[in-house]
């Protein structure tokens, strides 16, 4: 990290070139107890960055880029055979979203291959996170979830593990398979948290309530992972201070990263039907670029941000059309960011 007088001496960083407010020394860096800490200022901030970007810290980490590939490990969901409910997800088509759904089904390491392969076409890179992405990668008995992940790690060009799942489906047993996988490798859980509040939970068909994801993080904690967490905001009756409350439940709970994105729609999904029959309305861009803004100022600056929108391939996509643009989505959150002259973590703590 770099001294704040430092930064404050230079008033421009090299990357992002915005001055350092010397209510930066109160506003960014507060300790858990509430205290103050003037010292310095996160490298990201230093760096000229607004918020902790994901590529930022796996290149720190890493030394160099690091891109996710695909994993379908052909799990389903707990909403989806009965166990909790039925149907899913009411946003939901894994085709949409996980692009190792929408190619005809390989082995593990077939499939690795063939996502390095199509990243590298795009990206100069070499080093991958095998992403267990689609459905809910922790729903089977650790005798089926072992060789799955070691089939993962054992690629060469694999340096750790992301496994996308639900915060109701980590019993202990699990949770040590992942300690002993976290004690090899970077592990990162995705825990689809969603929102805090259970009235939205119960309109998507989740099948639990946030107490599940409380549960969850407890669980996980001291166990050698990232824990992260999945949000959505523009959820059908949820306010402005309903998302920033979700905000706030984020910051307090400290979980490491966050994936944060707008609701939109897919076809063939329930949400798909509703926003059809006009039941359903969806943020504009201005109004999402606003509340992204507010939410990550609430979040503690060491919060990795992994991602910041969703959108899903023409093909399966319904709205808002604004969600393809992303970097157009990019530029207008920088430009938020630089018109109110804030950053992650400024009202942190408020």
């Amino acid at each position: 990290m770099q001294p704040l007088n430092e930064a404050l001496s230079q008033n421009k960083t090299a990357c992002g070139g915005f001055s350092f407010p010397r209510e930066a020394v109160s506003a960014v860096l507060r300790e858990r107890d509430g205290t103050v800490q003037a010292k310095s200022v996160p490298d990201w901030l230093a760096a000229g960055l607004r918020y902790y970007h994901y590529n930022f810290f796996l290149r720190r980490k890493f030394g160099e880029r690091v891109q996710k590939v695909s994993v379908d490990a052909g799990f389903t969901c707990p909403n989806v055979d009965g166990t909790v409910a039925r149907g899913g997800c009411t946003f939901c088509d894994n085709r949409s979203f996980s692009p190792s759904r929408r190619l005809p089904r390989q082995g593990i390491a077939g499939q690795i291959e063939e996502g390095i392969r199509r990243l590298q076409r795009r990206y100069r890179v070499d080093r991958f996170f095998a992403y267990f992405q689609p459905a809910t990668n922790t729903y089977a008995p650790v005798e089926r979830l072992r060789p799955l992940y070691e089939a993962a790690l054992s690629h060469p060009q694999v340096v750790g593990l992301a496994i996308g799942t639900r915060p109701d489906c980590v019993p202990d047993g699990v949770l040590d398979l992942l300690s002993e996988f976290a004690a090899r490798t970077y592990l990162s859980v995705e825990y689809g948290m969603q929102t805090m509040h259970d009235r939205s939970l119960t309109w998507m068909n989740r099948g639990h309530g946030h107490a599940a994801f409380l549960d969850a993080v407890s669980r996980s904690r001291g166990r050698g992972f990232e824990i992260g967490a999945h949000v959505m905001l523009g959820l059908p009756g949820e306010t402005r201070d309903d998302m920033l409350a979700t905000a706030r439940e984020v910051a307090r709970l400290r979980v490491d990263s966050v994936k944060i994105h707008n609701l939109y729609v897919v076809k063939d999904t329930p949400l798909a039907d509703q926003f059809a029959a006009g039941e359903v309305t969806l943020l504009d861009r201005d109004e999402y670029i606003s509340t992204l803004v507010d939410f990550l100022e609430l979040l503690p600056p060491e919060m990795i941000i992994e991602r910041i929108s969703g959108e899903a391939p023409p093909r399966y996509f319904v709205a808002p059309a604004w969600s393809l643009d992303k970097p157009a989505i990019r530029t207008a959150l920088d430009n938020e960011f630089r018109r109110r002259d804030t950053w992650q973590g400024k009202r942190f703590g408020d």
